[in-house]
């Protein structure tokens, strides 16, 4: 398990974008023509709630946080048929990390484990505090999302996806806050 998340790390941090200090370099996405036109003060984003990694073992994953890297906490797995998947969620303190496996055949997740047989960074979770409004402004700055309306999510609040070819590569869960 340990051996999964030395190989997921360096994949997911770019050494490059970061200066000598530590601190992040500006990039084009500050002038970015599409971040120019959102109107502003129509609905903001809050924190990042959580970052989800798929697992190929549930169980492993969870001692691996809990008892190697001692987490502030580890829930136990909980089933979102739903969704297709088992989640469990590990409290940092500042953030979460939320584990996912696959619960049945149609599962998202089993498709991306099938092509990351380790495991691997799932998506990132940002809470929003006017999720209707974000995904009005967000489908008019052509961004597509991947359900036409928002779903109840783990939290119990409603979340919605965005495409993640409209995202830079990633995918991204907006979370009412």
């Amino acid at each position: 398990m340990l051996n999964s998340f030395r190989q997921i790390l360096p994949r997911t941090i770019r050494p490059t974008m970061m200066l000598a200090n530590g601190r992040f370099s500006s990039t084009s996405a500050d002038k970015s023509p599409i971040s120019a036109n959102v109107p502003k003060g129509v609905w903001n984003l809050g924190k990042l709630n959580h970052l989800a990694v798929a697992v190929p073992n549930l169980d492993e994953a969870s001692s691996f946080f809990k008892n190697v890297l001692q987490a502030k906490s580890v829930s136990g797995a909980v089933a979102l048929k739903e969704h297709g998947v088992y989640t469990v969620f590990v409290d940092l303190g500042n953030t979460k990390i939320e584990l996912l496996h696959p619960l049945g055949e149609k599962s998202p997740i089993k498709k991306f484990l099938e092509k990351n047989k380790s495991g691997g960074i799932h998506h990132i979770c940002i809470e929003v505090d006017n999720i209707e409004k974000a995904i009005k402004d967000i489908h008019q700055q052509n961004i597509r999302t991947l359900a036409e309306k928002t779903q109840i999510g783990a939290h119990g609040k409603p979340v919605i996806f965005l495409h993640p070819k409209d995202c830079g590569g990633i995918l991204i869960e907006l979370e009412q806050a």
